[in-house]
């Protein structure tokens, strides 16, 4: 039997691929990786949300008239390490020559996180174990959706982050489900049982996973990787991170042969920095070079930020994430308060919410079809209603409890078609800037791109409505209400809609990638 090109290539090289390099450099593992790290990193953030106000308690011996007030400082803690912490990520991610290193340095973080939270009592304690939870999130979150951007084109990568979108709110939203029963049932030990299996299972997929530019060192036509397996001898499957080297990488993007021209932004089409550097550009090898304009000499990191396109972008993910986050912190005191449940009843009240989250890739896959301009302002929009109405439920009776289950449902239904438009407008809007500073005669983001710096402000914003909306929903419901904490919530929902349908995907009256 002949054997295929590919495996002649690689024993003509002296080199074997790893096992099941196919699958594990797969679209379909690198999205199951990235989307399952983000479950896990949410699902232990969130599982000891309806476990906190009652272990704190017996624990910790707060007195209960500090439960609301510890309960919201714990959520925002998380979040302030996650804001801290993804601008730092994102820039030595595009830096780094490997994004699978980063993902299993957070691991480290997590495991650390879990452990104290565990043996933890004390307020100390648990501030530093959130701390740990937060840091590790901005690895997850900023390097992993850096992979995806680097993995998946730009026609389908909505669909893609709808997955990531699932992952997220699974488990921001089984999490306390799963703490609640388990916390009623076996104990707060019993708890962190689940989250040292789930970290368990995310060591070996993280373990497994190999980068595609990696994996194309073993394809067959691959410009590069026959010199680089020419100069740097044969490689053992321990050697697939130093396969990724700054200098081999910068062979690749330099060969004809591998290179893919910039696409012409009147055709849509996309690339990616790696797959399009400034030397490939028409323009740089026959005009002369332009002077720079001050906002593309800049940090990557804030070059973006010209951008009123991605700040719009920005300011929808701090809202979906303030409104999401809200319920953490008030949620589970208010049905205690009002229909006397424990923590199992507050926690089963999570899954109307995560119910609607599961048509997240569906609504990724609209969005790749259609643009995510419709989908996301609507999905705003739609969420005021339900938001509103939740000021309703105030007495105990069978009316109040089926009608926030609904209300929930709806609120996690409309949510979840704002999630996915965001994130791949993140990817969007770094490949629609880069084009229009290759077609100006000016160099791009560089070998290493600005994905990871750009889902690294992604990831701040995203932190900062996890600070924003415990905090603010806690204090309102404390000092005004259950009602006020509601309209509030519905006013901001409505009102993020406007920049949303204005500037997602570029200005909504101006032409092409203006806005950009």
């Amino acid at each position: 039997m002949a054997r295929p090109a590919w495996l002649s290539s690689l024993t003509q090289h002296g080199s074997k691929p790893p096992y099941l390099l196919r699958c594990r450099s797969s679209d379909a593992f690198i999205i199951g990786t990235v989307a399952l790290a983000v479950f896990t990193d949410m699902f232990l953030y969130a599982m000891i949300v309806p476990v906190i106000p009652f272990a704190i308690q017996s624990r910790s011996h707060i007195p209960p008239g500090k439960v609301q007030y510890w309960v919201s400082v714990l959520i925002a803690i998380y979040a302030a390490a996650l804001l801290a912490f993804s601008p730092i990520c994102g820039f030595l991610a595009d830096r780094s020559a490997s994004r699978r290193s980063p993902l299993l340095i957070g691991l480290f973080a997590l495991m650390g996180a879990t452990v104290l939270l565990n043996v933890g009592s004390s307020i100390g304690v648990l501030v530093v174990g959130r701390v740990l939870q937060g840091t590790s999130a901005a690895v997850v979150w900023v390097v992993g959706l850096a992979l995806l951007a680097d993995t998946v084109p730009q026609e389908r990568l909505a669909q893609a982050m709808g997955y990531v979108g699932l992952g997220m709110s699974v488990g921001i939203l089984i999490g306390p489900l799963l703490g609640g029963v388990v916390f009623d049932r076996a104990g707060y030990n019993a708890v962190f049982g689940m989250a040292y299996a789930l970290v368990g299972l995310d060591i070996v997929l993280r373990l497994l996973l190999v980068e595609k530019k990696v994996a194309r060192r073993w394809e067959p036509g691959a410009g590069g990787r026959e010199r680089a397996t020419a100069d740097e001898g044969a490689q053992s499957p321990g050697d697939i991170e130093e396969a990724a080297s700054p200098a081999s990488r910068s062979e690749e993007k330099a060969d004809p042969s591998s290179a893919i021209p910039v696409p012409d932004p009147e055709k849509g089409t996309s690339t990616t920095p790696e797959r399009a550097q400034p030397a490939e550009h028409p323009n740089a090898r026959t005009e002369p070079p332009k002077k720079r304009r001050l906002r593309n000499r800049l940090p990557p990191v804030l070059s973006l930020l010209y951008s009123r396109r991605l700040l719009a972008a920005l300011f929808g993910s701090i809202i979906q994430a303030a409104i999401m986050t809200a319920f953490d912190s008030v949620l589970t005191i208010h049905v205690a308060a009002t229909f006397h449940w424990t923590s199992t009843g507050a926690a089963l009240l999570f899954l109307p919410v995560v119910i609607p989250s599961f048509l997240a890739p569906l609504f990724g896959w609209l969005a790749d079809r259609i643009g995510g301009r419709y989908p996301a302002s609507i999905g705003f929009l739609l969420a005021c209603p339900p938001l509103v109405c939740l000021r309703y439920i105030d007495s105990n009776t069978l009316n109040d409890k089926v009608l926030i289950c609904v209300l929930l449902a709806l609120v996690g239904l409309t949510l979840s078609l704002t999630f996915p438009p965001f994130m791949a407008e993140i990817s969007a809007v770094v490949e629609a800037k880069e084009r229009k500073m290759l077609a100006n005669g000016e160099p791009g983001y560089g070998k290493g791109g600005a994905y990871a710096q750009a889902y690294g402000l992604f990831n701040v914003a995203f932190a900062a409505g996890c600070v924003v909306g415990p905090l603010l929903a806690g204090f309102i419901a404390q000092e005004q209400g259950w009602a006020t904490m509601a309209w509030v919530l519905g006013l901001l929902s409505a009102v993020t809609a406007v920049p949303t349908f204005l500037w997602m995907g570029g200005w909504m009256f101006g032409k092409g990638e203006e806005g950009v």
